[in-house]
């Protein structure tokens, strides 16, 4: 009878046992003190050692000729177990690394991360701080489990006090107490208080930089901080586990720390399995704060090119909405005053996205406001000195623009006269307006909502000279006139016909109790639009929502 073959997994080579016909079944049998199947220097595998001599399936210590009661099953069995556990704690690392993998913004992630590493790490409530080395930010702090009061009265420890801030400075392990390590996973281990092995170098090995911190026992380590024990005896936590979290280019970006409600640390496989997710989770968090940089600085640059803030105008009242899509956007808009008590309103869009689209959009802007003060009661000059400077230089784009010139008050120098008894004639002031390929106002008031028939006109940019009639209104006191770009119908998903009814019927149901206050009328018909909500980061869209509101 042939010996039975044991496979090799995983490059384990298992030890066979003797030869049935070899083996006394009258003689003895191994130490009681060793239980059959595990090896009495009490291996984690469950495999026999022959490197100390002895005959294949000979345990270390055993007595020579004795076969241990070990058969081919128990080790199949054993081999089994341990590569069951290896896949156990592959799939949940391909489960964890996916669910980060999905999130899109650092707010996001770091959720991610302290909801991973509490699972991996057997703790219930942690924060995350994020600060990278290089001092350009962003600077900010994400709890798990914990609300801003509690943040801040951990925040209250002295800083060389908390595990996850000497991570953070650079500073060395502390050298006494034999529950504080750090150090990565190596050969250096030694037995933790619940039999396993830990991580991180002796207490007589040289300090250097904090690579993890453990805690496992805050109320009764003498050598910590009297303040950190005090706040976390408030906060009823008793133990801490602190790990960096680094990747290029930005080296040290931050550091992570879970806390226990009761004095433990996590064992060695606990920290394998950490370590491992933070390098997948500090590689997305840097992939993510340089999206993050980017979109920033295009956010910066784009609203310094933006008026920092609407002009007052007698008889007139403003208010704006707009936003900025994640990779930016060319959409603006403009409201200034112009000579006599006039006033010009802009919107317009600049095909593009990015820093270049939004470079392009300030140009245009800066050219049109220049244009306006010169000639703005003719909006169709204004616009067709826009479209020749854009093909002299900045041939390879497009735009499109409306322009509206609203003339002064009635009474005003330049302005329509007053009627006899000194009234004046709410339907007086008029409006001048041109598009260039732009979406229509909507005038909205108590007795109508209409879209104004502009005429159809190419954007500024595809034809050899652009030029188009301007539209004149009478906006009588109390209507409201609307001026958006194309991104507030883009964002419903609809069809531009579906789009332009749907805002129809968002203006024509602004309550009549706010219809004389603009800021009430953007905010119903943004609401009414979007309602996931006007900064939708799932959406590449500008949009500008532009009303001024004409008083009675």
């Amino acid at each position: 009878m042939t010996t039975p073959h044991v496979p090799k997994v995983a490059g384990i080579e298992p030890v066979l046992p003797a030869p049935a016909h070899t083996v006394d079944p009258h003689g003895p049998k191994a130490p009681s003190g060793c239980a059959a199947g595990a090896p009495s220097d009490g291996s984690p595998d469950g495999l026999s050692d022959t490197s100390a001599g002895g005959s294949p399936g000979a345990a270390p210590g055993s007595v020579p000729g004795v076969v241990p009661d070990i058969s081919v099953v128990d080790q199949l069995a054993a081999v089994q177990d341990r590569l069951a556990g290896w896949i156990s704690d592959l799939s949940t690392l391909h489960d964890l690394t996916e669910r980060l993998a999905r999130t899109r913004t650092l707010e996001d992630a770091l959720h991610e991360l302290l909801r991973a590493g509490a699972s991996l790490v057997g703790a219930r409530r942690g924060l995350v701080v994020l600060a990278p080395s290089d001092g350009l930010g962003p600077e900010t702090t994400v709890g798990l489990g914990l609300g801003h009061a509690e943040i801040g009265h951990i925040e209250t420890v002295p800083r060389r006090a908390l595990s996850y801030a000497r991570i953070l400075d650079g500073l060395p392990e502390r050298a006494t107490g034999d529950d504080t390590r750090s150090g990565p996973l190596d050969d250096t281990r030694h037995p933790t208080r619940d039999g396993s092995r830990a991580a991180g170098p002796r207490n007589d090995a040289p300090a250097g930089p904090c690579t993890e911190i453990a805690e496992p026992d805050i109320p009764g380590e003498k050598d910590l901080d009297p303040r950190l024990r005090e706040v976390a005896a408030r906060l009823g936590y008793a133990a801490s586990y602190a790990v960096p979290l680094c990747a290029e280019p930005f080296g040290r970006t931050g550091a992570a720390v879970w806390l226990y409600d009761e004095p433990a640390e996590p064992t060695a496989r606990q920290r394998h399995l950490v370590g491992l997710y933070r390098a997948h989770a500090a590689e997305h968090l840097a992939r993510l704060l340089e999206l993050h940089r980017s979109r920033r600085a295009t956010e910066t640059l784009r609203e310094e090119l933006l008026p920092h803030r609407l002009p007052r105008i007698p008889g007139v009242r403003l208010a704006v909405r707009h936003s900025t899509g994640p990779r930016g956007g060319g959409d603006w808009y403009d409201a200034l005053p112009l000579p006599d008590g006039a006033l010009g309103l802009a919107v317009g869009s600049v095909t593009g996205s990015g820093p270049s689209a939004v470079a392009a959009m300030g140009r245009l802007r800066a050219s049109l406001r220049a244009y306006a003060v010169m000639e703005g009661e003719d909006p169709v000059a204004v616009l067709s000195d826009l479209e020749l400077l854009l093909r002299l230089t900045e041939p390879a784009r497009s735009a499109t623009a409306l322009f509206a010139y609203t003339e002064p008050p009635p009474g005003a120098p330049g302005g329509p006269p007053v009627l006899p008894g000194g009234i004046a004639d709410p339907f007086a002031r008029k409006l001048l307006l041109a598009g260039a390929g732009h979406c229509p106002p909507l005038i909205l008031g108590d007795l109508r909502t209409e879209f104004v028939e502009t005429s159809l006109s190419a954007p500024l940019g595809m034809l050899a000279c652009w030029e188009a009639p301007s539209v004149e209104i009478e906006p009588a006191g109390g209507e409201t006139l609307l001026l958006y770009s194309d991104g507030l119908l883009h964002r419903t998903g609809e069809p531009m016909d579906r789009a332009f009814t749907r805002l129809h019927a968002a203006a024509a149901g602004v309550p009549r109790a706010s219809r004389h206050d603009p800021e009430a009328v953007v905010d119903h018909i943004v609401r009414t639009m979007l309602p996931q909500g006007l900064d939708d980061p799932s959406s590449e869209e500008d949009v500008v929502l532009l009303a001024a509101y004409f008083e009675e």
